[in-house]
């Protein structure tokens, strides 16, 4: 039996003669129903599907290897001729690949799974795919349960798969939560913002960087005054003070310092 949320709205769009559309925004799809729950998948009307980085500037905000990130988004053919390994994140376009803020989303998530060893590609397919099966999910990495029971699943399926030891998914388990706090996700719970590390080396609880695909073309900004920070490291690189900067922008020193450092910061 359906859930009943799921039997109203489609006897509304019945009863009616809706279109899908008319009973949720155009940019959303239905991707299956559970729980009394509508979820969604995102739509090509969606900004946040849009192309809009390439992988070597998605690289550089998400503090990955450019290497790293082709290799989820494009794959990778060995010289010796084994079997290519399939992408795990689908661009928004291709070729050349163009990542959409979604697409930066779901290789942030990646990201948590590189903290202590490299990412088994082959077995992290599989855990998304088991899961995504599992829970009837679509695009696990996009979901906010993965914050809850998705999120639980698909690291014991990992673990298994890899042969973690109960320490390692532990620290898995830490990481993941860390890097999916640092997302925000609206009342249909879907991704639309980012905090994303300063830097790779020295990660701290900070989050006062956002991409926001709604702000700035979806660039990096001082989130508090919506200030670009490539703009201020480059009145940086002309010659100005920061003290000055921050006055001009109406915020503190810290939080230039903050944008001067994620722009260099590798």
């Amino acid at each position: 039996m359906r859930p009943k949320l799921c039997q109203n709205q489609a006897k509304k769009a019945r009863s009616k003669r809706h279109t899908l559309s008319s009973v949720f925004p155009v940019k959303y799809r239905y991707a299956h129903c559970r729980e009394g729950r509508f979820a969604v998948k995102p739509s090509p009307t969606d900004m946040r599907d849009m192309p809009a980085y390439s992988v070597k500037e998605a690289a550089k905000y998400l503090k990955l290897p450019p290497a790293t990130l082709r290799d989820w988004v494009v794959g990778r053919s060995y010289s010796d001729g084994r079997k290519k390994f399939a992408p795990l994140i689908k661009p928004a376009t291709a070729p050349p690949p163009l990542l959409s803020f979604h697409n930066l989303i779901e290789a942030h998530i990646l990201r948590s799974l590189r903290i202590d060893h490299s990412v088994a590609i082959k077995e992290v397919r599989k855990a998304i795919a088991f899961a995504e099966s599992t829970l009837h999910i679509e695009r696990l990495l996009l979901s906010q349960d993965m914050l809850a029971g998705a999120g639980k699943l698909f690291l014991e399926k990992y673990g298994e798969l890899i042969e973690l030891s109960n320490s390692g998914q532990l620290a898995i388990k830490h990481a993941l939560e860390a890097h999916l706090h640092r997302v925000k996700y609206d009342s249909m719970r879907v991704p639309i913002r980012l905090f994303p590390f300063i830097s790779s080396t020295a990660p701290t609880e900070d989050q006062p960087i956002a991409i926001d695909p709604k702000l700035a073309f979806g660039r990096p900004i001082v989130f508090r005054k919506a200030i670009s920070t490539l703009a201020i490291v480059n009145r940086i690189d002309a010659g100005e003070d920061v003290e000055e900067i921050a006055a001009d922008y109406d915020l503190e020193k810290r939080e230039v310092e903050q944008a001067m450092f994620y722009e260099r910061a590798a």
